[in-house]
């Protein structure tokens, strides 16, 4: 541990990402703790699932195999690790840690925190007439899991009586960062500032790779895809922090990288509501601080809330997907047409052996442009693949239809191809979101068979929503203007939260963002998107790193597993977004920028 500073590696960012991370940041990355994130808003309704079947499941199955060739060099560091990985059966993910470290010879004290299961509650919480917390729905019957969002100070609590790893259930993902940060520098439950600090680090390694240049918006600049760096974060007490990977290792690291991370999935940045701290990003600052290197700083918090956000997901019938390609002149036109019959034919068959229509269906044309852009597609193709999506209450009747896709390929168009056998019906899990007090949870700490309590803060009873800063924009140049895609001033990053879309855009440069701010309104994203999202778009502003934030409601066709879309996580919206043309003043075209034309290099 470096003297002043503690060094944070960000290992995993969802269940089924790289292993190859876990060395890397072991061998090269020099850190004081590592942190582990599984759990996506779905992941439990799976988990749960797998202990139905066996007891001894329900956690990240793919933690210890993770950890287990790197104990004796974490061990002998004195490496913190603290994880998720738990799931919705943190006990059992404990034993399995216990049993590899046995058998690599090192001793580990291993915490569990418990608590943020209220399944066994659920009928208290139906009686307490709680409401989904975007739509007012009651409670479904039948939820298969039920967890809270848990903070930081339950692991700080395992922390401090001497844990080497502690697991965790539902947690949110940067709380295991913060928890090391308030360990390590003896930060207090009202430090709001630090605190805010401290989940923005956390919240800038949850997705690892994402914030050393994957899936950034100028993808050609980034090298090395094969071996990309996962993210360091090496902490003052102070709260700033510089970002940075382990050397050699592929991947790139700029503001802009930084920033597309800082906003992923944030709805308001002024009011980032985590159970420890409601955070304001908008005043944060990115700056370059050496090769692959940027210094993070500007969080503030105030108090947070008196609930905890509770994520519950239930069964709401089954689904089917499959695909066919369709090559040829008008290729769009006659691969929707050919599975449209598919559909009607299978809608006959439902109707003659007594089943209902389907509850919905999904039909996108890949390769045509039509199922992200809408109206503002690009012509027809000579290759396209058809998606088709389906659900219905009743498994057996999707059995049905699976057995009427092939057929269309003797019976439809020419040059049609790409069928891979007869798809499965699989269920189809909603998410159910609520809030639940805080003072109605019981947090628990298990180590080495001891278990305490822990006492988490209320929150502020009378807390309100804060404007945080707003732009203050400089006069236009006058003069002559050109069209260009946004993509010229600007990059985007895009994600979800149920069935809400997010697109953040940063500006390439901060005199850019005058420009965005005119032009790319509410109502400008909003009618760009009128073909995905049915609610209401809001635009947060965030001129700390001269950017704006979307929100899209209704914009995913239910969100997660329960969307039949091709992209039912929002992933491509950012890109979607950069295609908006925008008028640019001509006197910025002596830009040497290579992303100015908005488009990558010719090759």
């Amino acid at each position: 541990m470096t003297a002043g500073t503690l060094r944070i590696g960000g290992a995993s960012a969802f269940w089924g990402d790289s292993n190859e991370g876990v060395a890397q940041l072991v061998e090269k990355g020099d850190c004081d703790v590592l942190v582990f994130d599984y759990l996506a808003e779905l992941t439990l309704s799976i988990m749960a699932a797998a202990r139905a079947k066996n007891p001894e499941l329900g956690y990240a199955t793919d933690f210890v195999p993770a950890l287990a060739p790197v104990l004796a060099k974490i061990a002998a560091r004195g490496t913190k690790v603290l994880s998720n990985a738990g799931g919705i059966n943190p006990q059992a993910c404990a034993r399995a840690l216990r049993k590899a470290a046995d058998a690599a010879g090192v001793s580990l004290r291993i915490a569990v925190v418990e608590g943020d299961d209220l399944l066994p509650r659920q009928d208290a919480v139906r009686a307490a007439g709680i409401r989904e917390m975007w739509t007012g729905a009651p409670m479904p019957a039948g939820l298969t899991s039920m967890n809270a969002y848990l903070g930081a100070f339950p692991v700080v609590a395992a922390l401090e009586r001497g844990a080497d790893v502690v697991i965790t259930g539902r947690c949110v993902d940067s709380a295991l960062s913060l928890a090391a940060l308030v360990h390590r520098f003896g930060w207090k439950a009202d430090d709001w500032d630090r605190l805010a600090a401290g989940s923005l680090v956390g919240h800038i390694l949850e997705c690892t790779t994402q914030t050393t240049g994957g899936l950034y918006t100028d993808w050609w600049r980034v090298p090395g895809w094969d071996d990309m760096g996962y993210p360091i974060a090496e902490c003052s007490a102070d709260g700033s922090f510089l970002l940075s990977k382990p050397p050699g290792t592929g991947g790139l690291i700029l503001p802009t990288v930084a920033a597309e991370q800082m906003l992923y999935e944030v709805s308001d940045p002024a009011n980032y509501l985590l159970p420890d701290v409601a955070c304001d990003f908008t005043g944060v600052t990115i700056e370059q601080a050496g090769e692959n290197v940027v210094r993070i700083a500007g969080a503030r918090g105030r108090a947070p809330t008196p609930t905890y956000k509770v994520s519950g997901t239930w069964v709401d019938g089954h689904r089917l997907s499959a695909t066919l390609t369709f090559v040829g002149d008008d290729a769009t036109v006659k691969g929707r047409r050919a599975v449209e019959a598919v559909v009607a034919r299978a809608r006959r068959l439902l109707a003659a052996a007594g089943h209902a229509d389907f509850s919905e269906t999904c039909i996108e044309v890949l390769g045509s442009e039509v199922p992200s852009y809408g109206a503002n597609a690009r012509p027809d193709t000579r290759e396209v693949v058809v998606r088709l999506a389906l659900r219905h209450r009743d498994a057996k009747a999707l059995g049905l239809v699976s057995k009427e896709i092939a057929p269309i390929g003797t019976a439809g168009a020419s040059g049609t191809t790409g069928f891979s056998g007869r798809p499965k019906a699989s269920p189809v899990f909603r998410l159910y979101s609520f809030l639940w007090p805080k003072r109605e949870m019981a947090v628990s700490v298990d180590l080495d068979g001891e278990r305490v309590t822990v006492a988490v803060p209320d929150g502020d009873s009378a807390w309100a929503p804060s404007p945080g800063r707003r732009f203050d924009p400089p006069p236009l140049p006058a003069g002559e203007t050109v069209v260009r895609p946004l993509s010229a001033i600007a990059v985007a990053r895009s994600g979800d939260k149920g069935d809400v879309a997010h697109v953040a855009v940063i500006a390439r440069r901060p005199e850019f963002a005058a420009l965005i701010g005119a032009q790319i309104t509410e109502t400008a994203v909003a009618a760009w998107f009128a073909h995905l999202a049915e609610g209401v778009v809001t635009r947060y502003e965030v001129p700390g790193i001269h950017a704006y934030n979307f929100t899209l409601t209704e914009a995913l066709g239910g969100g997660g597993a329960a969307s039949l879309r091709n992209d039912p996580l929002g992933k491509t919206f950012g890109m979607v977004l950069l295609a908006h043309p925008v008028r640019v003043p001509a006197a910025w075209l002596d830009r040497t920028d290579p992303g100015w034309t908005g488009a990558a290099p010719a090759t």
